[in-house]
């Protein structure tokens, strides 16, 4: 049997030389070179970046706090407890010395009021004594003259020295308090105490001033005698009276700030005088 012929195919003169191109890459390949190529760079970047911002800024180490135990917590605790108990004791203490400072600013001005008072009626109780003297005193004096004048005159008529027991009367009552209205026996107004020194001679006047410039017989000023009525304002609605004591004085009851007093004529010059003893 004969071998079948297997067809020579002719070669080209050229077929056994080795091509000189490189393979060409795929797509896929190029675009992971270019990737990484640029992924490469922008790491150098950064890291460029990085280096200059250390350099730039000063690098801060971050310390972490330590974990709070529970003995630790308890002793923080306890120290908290511990100045605020320190606080309190302390504003106790602030409060307690204010009000002790305050006690005895008060003690001491409690004190003082207690001594101005002490002195205050001190003064009052030496004052009411020295007055119940002179009060006793005037009324042993006004006794003494109510009976020599019972003694020496008669009711319709005085008698002879009449004039002196007006006198002494108006004398006694030197000191005693001007009260508008008052007739005695510690306080008089002007005419209640000329009605009542003529009274001591069982002599009757008007109570009040107006009618009193009226009694009795008009007597010119410059031959008034002791025991005169002297009166200011016109006769009939004179507004003021005293009697005419010798030496150019007489005594009135003058106002409240004076009282029953002994004045010179010559300081309030008087309106007119009547004469009734």
């Amino acid at each position: 049997m004969k071998e079948p012929l297997v067809p020579v195919i002719p070669m080209s003169h050229t077929a056994h030389i080795r091509s000189h191109r490189k393979p060409r890459r795929s797509a896929t390949s190029s675009i992971a070179l270019r990737a990484g190529v640029a992924g490469g760079v922008l790491s150098m970047a950064a890291a460029g970046a990085s280096a200059s911002a250390s350099a730039a800024e000063p690098v801060t180490q971050t310390i972490e706090l330590p974990t709070l135990t529970a003995d630790l917590s308890a002793q923080v605790a306890q120290s908290a407890a511990a100045t605020q108990q320190a606080a309190a004791n302390y504003e106790l203490r602030a409060e307690r010395d204010a009000a002790a400072a305050k006690a005895a600013t008060e003690a001491k001005k409690d004190l003082a009021e207690a001594k101005k008072k002490a002195e205050a009626k001190k003064k009052a109780a030496e004052a009411a004594r020295k007055a119940a003297a002179e009060r006793a005193n005037r009324s042993t004096e006004r006794a003494t003259l109510s009976a020599s004048a019972s003694a020496s005159t008669s009711v319709s008529a005085p008698a002879s020295g009449s004039v002196a027991t007006v006198i002494a009367f108006l004398k006694a009552q030197v000191g005693d308090a001007y009260v508008m209205g008052a007739t005695g026996p510690n306080a008089w107004d002007c005419s209640s105490l000329v009605q009542a020194a003529y009274k001591q001679v069982g002599v009757d006047l008007p109570r009040v001033s107006q009618d009193q410039s009226m009694a009795g017989t008009d007597v010119p000023l410059s031959s008034v005698q002791v025991g005169d009525i002297l009166y200011w304002g016109g006769k009939g609605s004179a507004y003021h009276v005293g009697v005419y004591i010798g030496n150019g004085q007489y005594l009135d009851a003058a106002n409240p700030s004076k009282g029953v007093v002994i004045q010179d004529l010559s300081g309030y010059p008087a309106s007119g005088a009547v004469r009734v003893l």
